[in-house]
């Protein structure tokens, strides 16, 4: 039996796979106290199982999206240590940045030392407006993260309440300007999900469930959620992944597709090529600016089926955020739902009260309520397909979709839109229509994201630093150092010495795994130069089992 629960903003849905098929289902609201919401998920997908036969757990959330696309976190500041002939006007960091004086090279050597007082000074003018969370990201910390060690001791010792996050932690990879905006969304949602995690533990603990736990990341592999809270911008866009395997769950194999998942607060898209998910090659990018985290190639779009609608003189338009539930389902203000209710598009809430919405938002603009639906419908619509017109630029640039154009020989687009989420069977029809494409909805759409998750394969990854002037490698997650031959050693052996150290890692937790699938997200040679000779090399790279779907879901039914 494996479990997929998926806590959204709106609501947070669970599925029980038996030998392949769907065993039970659960969809209820998203409480303020998470606990609740997944206590009576699991409760209801579990009842008359015997919580020992559970193989696994996995856990998809749209918590941090959402809390990014409607910038609901606290104000978080950037201290940066960029150091000489690094033009910063160019970089939108979206928040106050104080750039620090202190520099470290490109071989991790202090060249400019740190001053204190103008660091004092900084956080002086930082606690006058109010800032308690604060980023620390020097240009070359991954190799020297001394500066900012330091200037996180003298945060400490001026004012110990405030949360510091560090660059070199945050984003272990070169690339400043992706480190300090990782670092950013780490400091800001850091706490969020550290809620998140204690209440599936305590969910789960209340529930006697032994299980192994996992995480479903941005690029559709797993973490135990133990470890999650390390790096908790690899959740990002924990949610649209689990959309994404969800519909390759529910579709037939080697189907190029393009997903749209409409949810209570964000619509989530991404395109599958021939069964597989499109990845990004540049990372996920959150509000125009590019992470360091690995991600599939979606979008997250801030307009679901509970978004707040509401006049700006003669237009209607809609808000980034979600009140709470639909006005027909006892919300406090009208929302697409309602729309959606009126025109007969869905049977969720009380027509009465959806029709008392549309009316007193389209009243003013001398509308009736079947008029206003009308347009808020085509509202909604006309932003989600201008979001997908926009991602199919986009995707036609990623590396994976031209080898797939240049395998069929010619230029090729989706053909198919498939809908999932509660909002998918009343906007999907239109948008496939806009698109010129064929709309599906396959069975169990409403809770594709607990699907995804559920089917989720377990993934494992190996972080190899080897240095051959000082004779060893050390492996980050394990914590293991040994010697190695400081003539003989290269980057091919580096590679093959962290496959070789993963395929252990993989047997060890039953996962079967050939060496051709193991794959490469990071790799990186640095010379290290003394006078005018090479003494040695740094070799960086991460390995990761491949991650996707593990398994279908059988149609039969329960």
């Amino acid at each position: 039996m494996y479990v997929g629960v998926d806590v959204g903003g709106t609501y947070t849905d669970a599925v029980l796979l038996r030998n392949g098929a769907v065993g039970a289902t659960a969809k209820i609201p998203t409480r303020s106290n998470l606990l609740e919401s997944v206590l009576e998920a699991l409760d209801i997908v579990l009842k008359d199982v015997d919580t020992r036969d559970i193989k696994r757990i996995v856990f998809s959330t749209t918590m941090i999206t959402n809390l990014i696309a409607g910038k609901k976190y606290d104000k978080v500041a950037l201290l940066l240590i960029p150091g000489p002939g690094m033009n910063l006007k160019y970089y939108d960091f979206k928040t106050d940045v104080i750039i620090l004086s202190g520099a470290i090279d490109y071989r991790g050597r202090e060249i400019v030392p740190l001053n204190e007082r103008e660091i004092e000074e900084a956080l002086v003018s930082l606690a006058e407006k109010g800032y308690r969370k604060v980023g620390v990201v020097g240009k070359f910390s991954p190799r020297n993260s001394a500066h900012e060690k330091r200037v996180a001791e003298i945060i400490k010792e001026k004012y110990p309440d405030w949360h510091v996050e560090l660059g070199f932690q945050a984003g272990p990879q070169l690339n400043f300007p992706r480190r300090a905006v990782t670092t950013f969304l780490t400091c800001a949602t850091r706490e969020p999900y550290n809620t998140f995690v204690n209440s599936v533990k305590e969910a789960l603990a209340k529930r006697n469930i032994t299980a192994e736990v996992f995480i479903l990341k941005a690029d559709a592999g797993t973490l135990p959620l133990e470890n999650s809270v390390e790096q908790p911008v690899e959740t990002i866009f924990s949610g649209p992944s689990a959309s994404t395997l969800g519909v390759e769950a529910l579709t037939p194999p080697d189907v190029t597709e393009v997903a749209v998942d409409v949810g209570g607060t964000t619509t989530d898209i991404a395109l599958i090529l021939d069964g597989q998910p499109l990845l990004s090659a540049k990372g996920a990018r959150v509000d125009g600016q590019l992470t360091q985290v690995r991600t599939l190639a979606v979008k997250s779009v801030p307009v679901g089926g509970d978004s707040v609608l509401e006049l700006a003189g003669e237009e209607i338009v809609f808000r980034a955020e979600r009140l709470g539930p639909a006005y027909c389902m006892g919300g406090p203000a009208p929302t697409p739902t309602d729309a959606l209710r009126v025109l007969g598009l869905t049977s969720l809430g009380d027509e009465g009260k959806a029709r008392e919405a549309m009316e007193n938002l389209g009243s003013p603009l001398g509308m009736s309520a079947l008029e206003t639906a009308e347009k808020v419908t085509d509202l909604v619509v006309s932003s989600i397909t201008n979001e997908i017109k926009k991602m199919f630029k986009e995707w036609e640039q990623e590396p994976a979709y031209r080898i797939w154009e240049l395998l069929h020989k010619k230029k090729v687009k989706p053909s198919i839109v498939v809908g999932v989420g509660g909002g998918a069977e009343g906007f999907i029809k239109r948008i496939a229509q806009e698109l010129g494409c064929k709309p599906v909805t396959p069975p169990y759409a409403a809770v594709a994201n607990a699907i995804g998750a559920a089917v989720a394969r377990p993934t494992l990854q190996l972080s190899l630093r080897a240095d051959t002037e000082q004779g060893y490698y050390i492996i980050r997650e394990d914590g293991i150092q040994e010697k190695i031959s400081r003539h003989s050693f290269n980057e091919q052996k580096a590679l093959e010495l962290a496959k070789e150290r993963l395929l252990q890692k993989a047997a060890g937790y039953g996962l079967k795994v050939a060496p051709e699938e193991i794959e490469i997200t990071y790799q990186e040679v640095f010379n290290m130069i003394r006078g005018w000779s090479t003494v040695g090399r740094l070799y960086d790279l991460t390995v990761q089992t491949p991650g996707g779907i593990a398994l279908r879901v059988e149609m039969g039914g329960k």
